[in-house]
Parts: structure tokens; C-alpha cells; sequence
């Protein structure tokens, strides 16, 4: 029911302004990707932390340092993701990433040694870096001009929906068929939902209209880096993004191993949590068209430390 109000909404207000079947594309791609790569990969892997912990007799520590590690090496290489981004288009990228991304959970299904553990790790992060944010956001710029925060805000939708949903996915399949094949069917559909729009979209319009013409007036990189408001975004997308990914890691730990609760509490609270952010994305976008995009921020960085 939550789907079908959230793509009737999305329907009406892409029909409000009339966009182009290729923006339409560009929109689903973004919401698949980022439901399959973020809800899945980076929101949904963690339901199967406490399960390693137990198995195989690993600390906490060891679990989470799997995304830290992984993370920290990838993220070295940041800037060569967005140079390959302007050098080769944002599409092969996030095909890349999501194929990637499946190989990383159908991997850590099947590990039984921590070297298999960080490898398939690194694997999840080189997904993230190619098929999450960065390349949707390229992707959502190139079509969309005007309605930007709101074709934002609907592709981040993706990711609320389905840290959501992964939880009740990954509780039901594990009751069924056990963690370890829970987390294989999740690699699998993480490449049957993204890929095939991602495939199909295009990286540019052929004919730019009102909507989709970009900017003219655009600083270049070299002044960029010396101005000190970059490095003020850097260093505040660095502390929200780890306080939320800090949280995220060793909820499920928390609430298995400390409180004691059963898979299926863990994973309603998990489900919870993920539910308010769908409207936080929605509101977040709205505004983001209206309002000046560092009040926005600075709304998103409050609510973050609450």
C-alpha cells in the first residue's frame, strides 16, 4: 500500500510538470538503484551481523570493521570515481556497481574465513562508490535542472523504502531458508531490481528543453578546492554520513545481543526507523527547491545529532 501511494504521488507530480519519458527513466533508475545499493547493501546487511557473531564466534569489532575498513580503502579513491563519472558517463559506472554489488552479498553468504569477509567487503563499498549517491546525482543533474530537489528527493526514496523493507525481506527468508541463503536471494535481487532500468536509461538528453538545461555559469574545479565552503561541506557530509552510518552498524547488534530482543523485534524497530525517513526524503527535497540548500542542510545536520 505504501508503494502504490508513493508512485501514484510520483506520478501526479511528474505529470504536473511535465517531464520527458527519459526524466521518468532517470527517476526510476535512481530510486532502483539507490533502494538495491543503499537500502539493501548498506541498511540491510547489517540484519545479519549478530548471525556472524554467533557462528563463527567474531567480535563486534570484526563484524562492523568489515564496512570501516572497506569504506576508508575505497573511499581513498573518490575522486577517481568521479573522474570516471566525467570521463565515461555515470551509466557504466552504476552498472558496474550494481553487478558488483550482488557479488558482494552472494559472496558474504558464502564466507567462512575473515580474509573472504574484507574481500567481499570491499566489494560492497566499490558498489556503493559507483552505483550509490555520486553517480544518481550526476545522472538527476543532467536531466533535471529546475525540479532537481524533487527528482533528488523521489530517487532517495529508494533508499527509505528499502532499508524498510530489507528487514521484514531478510527476517521472512531467513525463517524459510536460513541466513546464510537469505543473504544470496538479497545479492541476487539486488541485481534483478536495478540493472535492467539502469541498462535502459540514458546519460544526456538528445535535446535539451526549459527543464533540462543545466546551468551556464559553473565555477571550475580549480577554484572550487581553494575555497574554504567545500572543504566546510566535506567536513560536514563526512560527520552526518558517519553518524548515521555509525548508528546503523551496531543497531542490529545492540538490539540481538544486548537487549536480547527476537529477529523479528529487531527488525520491526529497524523497519520503523527507515518508515520516518521516507518522509524526511520527501520533505528534504520540497524544501530543497524553495529554500536556500545550506538552511536545508543545516535543518538535515540538526536532525542528524537529535
Amino acid at each position: 500500500m505504501l508503494l502504490i501511494v508513493i508512485f501514484t504521488n510520483y506520478n501526479d507530480v511528474m505529470q504536473a510538470t511535465r517531464l520527458s519519458a527519459g526524466q521518468l527513466k532517470v527517476a526510476a533508475t535512481g530510486f532502483l538503484s539507490l533502494f538495491s545499493i543503499v537500502g539493501i547493501l548498506f541498511y540491510g546487511l547489517p540484519f545479519f551481523y549478530d548471525f556472524w557473531v554467533k557462528e563463527f564466534g567474531w567480535s563486534r569489532a570484526t563484524v562492523t570493521s568489515g564496512n570501516a575498513f572497506a569504506k576508508v580503502a575505497v573511499g581513498l579513491l573518490g575522486f577517481f570515481a568521479g573522474w570516471l563519472i566525467d570521463r565515461f558517463g555515470p551509466r557504466r559506472l552504476m552498472l558496474s556497481g550494481i553487478l558488483m554489488g550482488g557479488i558482494a552479498l552472494i559472496g558474504l553468504s558464502t564466507v567462512t574465513t575473515l580474509w573472504q569477509f574484507y574481500l567481499f567487503y570491499v566489494f560492497n563499498a566499490l558498489a556503493y562508490m559507483c552505483a550509490g549517491p555520486l553517480p544518481n546525482q550526476v545522472l538527476t543533474a543532467r536531466w533535471f535542472n529546475k525540479s532537481r530537489g524533487k527528482a533528488m528527493g523521489f530517487a532517495y526514496l529508494g533508499i527509505g523504502i528499502g532499508g524498510m523493507l530489507v528487514p521484514q525481506i531478510a527476517k521472512w527468508l531467513n525463517i524459510q531458508f536460513g541466513w546464510h541463503q537469505a543473504l544470496m536471494i538479497l545479492g541476487i535481487m539486488t541485481v534483478v531490481v536495478s540493472f535492467p532500468m539502469a541498462w535502459m536509461v540514458k546519460e544526456n538528453p538528445e535535446v535539451p528543453a526549459k527543464e533540462t538545461v543545466l546551468e551556464q555559469h559553473r565555477a571550475p574545479l580549480k577554484k572550487i578546492v581553494k575555497s574554504w565552503p567545500f572543504y566546510l561541506l566535506v567536513i560536514g557530509s563526512m560527520c552526518s554520513i558517519g553518524a548515521v552510518s555509525g548508528t546503523n552498524q551496531n543497531l542490529k547488534l545492540f538490539f540481538s545481543l544486548d537487549l536480547k530482543y527476537s529477529q523479528s523485534q529487531a527488525a520491526n524497530i529497524l523497519s520503523l526507523v527507515l518508515f520516518s525517513s521516507v518522509i524526511g526524503r520527501l520533505l528534504m527535497g520540497w524544501l530543497a527547491d524553495r529554500f536556500a540548500k545550506k538552511y536545508v542542510m543545516i535543518l538535515i545536520y540538526t536532525l542528524v545529532a537529535a
